[in-house]
């Protein structure tokens, strides 16, 4: 993920929020863990390749990590991006749909 500014924290957020699976990875995350197939399967039209980029992505920034039965899950960190994707999907339900 680009770091445009890292010290604005705008401008961190937006780049990890900026692109669109990994906004749905972390949607898909937020109520408990899921494991690659399951991820993919509700991810439609992601290819396998780019899931595997963007899990691999998230879990060097700390967003999720992997379990050791091969589900992932959100961290601390990535369960903070929940009041903030909600917002998102509120605004989006108001004004733009």
């Amino acid at each position: 993920m680009k770091k445009t500014n890292p010290n604005c924290p705008i401008s961190s957020t937006i780049d990890i929020l900026s692109d669109f699976w990994t906004m749905h990875i972390v949607y898909n995350l937020q109520d408990n863990s899921k494991r690659f197939c399951d991820l993919e399967k509700s991810l439609e039209g992601i290819s396998t390749r780019t899931l595997t980029l963007k899990l691999k992505k998230l879990q060097e920034e700390k967003m999720l990590e992997k379990n050791n039965d091969g589900s992932y899950e959100l961290t601390d960190k990535g369960h903070g991006l929940k009041t903030v994707i909600d917002a998102m999907r509120k605004y989006g339900e108001k004004y733009l749909i």
